[in-house]
């Protein structure tokens, strides 16, 4: 059995609302992320899926500690990230790497490409003069650019370029894992398929660890080995790529493979529409947060929130249909 990397056990993340005015106070809490579990294995890809606002990219960053969460445990590499001081946080920083959604807002366009990569390396001590200049040069050559590109900008670059030098920035202390916030969503079709096929080989021959944050089900299946789904906040699927991609569990999950484009013309889907509007993090549903807009919905639904069971070996589903068949 594959070792474990990382362990998220009820992660939650509340954000205040402040009611405006000078003398402000908290109205309310805006519950991003609410009670997540999931493991990543040592070279797994973990898909993260979900609509906008579902709070994927916050469980990233909480996971990061770019955000710190408001409760949960998170264990990697056998480390109490959450009890670590912020020294020894960066440490452990350089084992954990992000790579971020927008190419041209995380890199910083005063600093030439060759600084914007040679930063880390100096910030942790890893190389300096002549040796940092090296490991620069080859980690341009390992994204797919040329050693000349050090001394350009960020605004020289196109989308697709843009991206590879954040991933060149994230490989440059070696890390273990690297959370991928939605890294192509922004670029175009055929640019994403060259930025999948090298992160797949930089997995291949780094050994590296992914937690892949998309809402495009076709991008996230063919890099995924587990996919998890979310829902306001919480999950509400995980299973092998094979198992959610080929019956999908919860009804959430269904109505969004629904929605994937076919390639073949003869071959005709039945769309699942949901009804509705997705609910406020701010004031979520009682029970299944899902159920005002699930066409299975019964009465115990809008009561009791729908604990997390295994259906089939490594299949996890939060919905209480499928409980009382497992």
């Amino acid at each position: 059995m594959a070792e474990t990397l990382l362990e998220v056990k009820n992660l939650v993340k509340y954000f205040p609302v402040k009611k405006s005015g000078m003398f402000s106070s908290s109205s309310g809490v805006v519950k991003a992320v609410d009670g997540v579990s999931f493991s990543i294995c040592r070279g797994e890809t973990l898909g993260l899926v979900g609509e906008s606002g579902c709070g994927k990219s916050t469980t990233g960053r909480l996971i990061l500690r770019l955000i710190e969460p408001t409760a949960g445990e998170i264990t990697f590499d056998g480390v109490d990230v959450l009890s670590l001081s912020k020294a020894d946080m960066r440490v452990l920083r350089k084992e954990m790497q992000i790579v971020f959604q927008d190419p041209y807002a995380s890199l910083n366009p005063r600093m030439t490409v060759g600084q914007i990569i040679g930063e880390p390396l100096e910030v942790h001590g890893l190389a300096r003069g002549v040796e940092k200049q090296k490991r620069i040069e080859k980690l341009l050559d390992v994204v797919g650019l040329s050693t000349y590109h050090a001394n350009r900008y960020p605004h020289e670059f196109s989308g697709g370029q843009r991206q590879r030098i954040g991933i060149a920035r994230a490989l440059a202390v070696d890390p273990k894992l690297i959370v991928c916030d939605e890294p192509v969503s922004a670029l175009d079709v055929s640019i994403q398929a060259q930025v999948i096929n090298l992160l797949q080989d930089l997995q291949d021959g780094l050994g590296l660890t992914y937690l892949f944050i998309a809402h495009d089900l076709s991008v996230v299946k063919h890099i995924s080995d587990r996919v998890a789904v979310m829902y306001l906040g919480k999950l509400v699927e995980l299973a092998a790529k094979e198992d959610l991609y080929d019956a999908p569990m919860h009804p959430y999950t269904q109505a969004l493979l629904s929605a994937v484009p076919v390639a073949d013309p003869e071959r005709k889907k039945s769309r699942i529409l949901l009804e509705g509007e997705i609910p406020s993090p701010i004031n979520p549903p009682t029970g299944c947060r899902f159920h005002p807009r699930c066409p299975h919905a019964q009465e115990m639904c809008s009561v009791e929130d729908p604990e997390s069971v295994e259906v089939a070996e490594g299949h996890f589903v939060a919905c209480h249909l499928r409980s009382k068949v497992a």
